[in-house]
């Protein structure tokens, strides 16, 4: 079985924040029709990225953007776009996680969800899952 990989887009409203996207992939998952298998969560982007983290206190995403400002300020880069702290910090956190899928549900922990991760919005992004078993 080579079931199709599912594409959804998400609106991001400010420059920096994190997407709580769990839901969407867990659809993805259903219309993919995998049940036992592994699902890849891909953001097809050089500003954005996905990450799993908690989804039970909003202030662990605020953390995240505060953390992230205070590591990889936006100053001191030579990039024409003014962009490149939002690079760096996609580079940093990833363009793809990896849930396993089991009795079509997603593994995941009690706290944890996925998030897309805007370093450069707002913006409409894509995000694209694959789901096979």
């Amino acid at each position: 079985m080579n079931p199709a990989t599912q594409r959804f887009s998400v609106r991001t409203s400010r420059r920096e924040e994190y997407v709580d996207i769990t839901d969407s992939v867990r659809s993805a998952v259903r219309a993919a029709g995998v049940t036992d298998g592994i699902c890849t969560v891909f953001i097809p982007h050089t500003t954005a990225a996905v990450t799993i983290n908690e989804n039970a206190d909003p202030d662990v995403q605020r953390d995240l953007v505060h953390a992230f400002a205070r590591a990889v300020p936006n100053t001191g880069f030579h990039h024409s776009e003014g962009n490149s702290d939002a690079h760096t910090k996609t580079a940093m956190t990833g363009s793809s996680a990896v849930v396993i899928v089991e009795g079509g549900q997603l593994l995941l922990g009690t706290w944890q969800g996925i998030y897309l991760c805007e370093f450069d919005g707002p913006r409409t992004r894509q995000v694209w899952v694959k789901a096979v078993g």
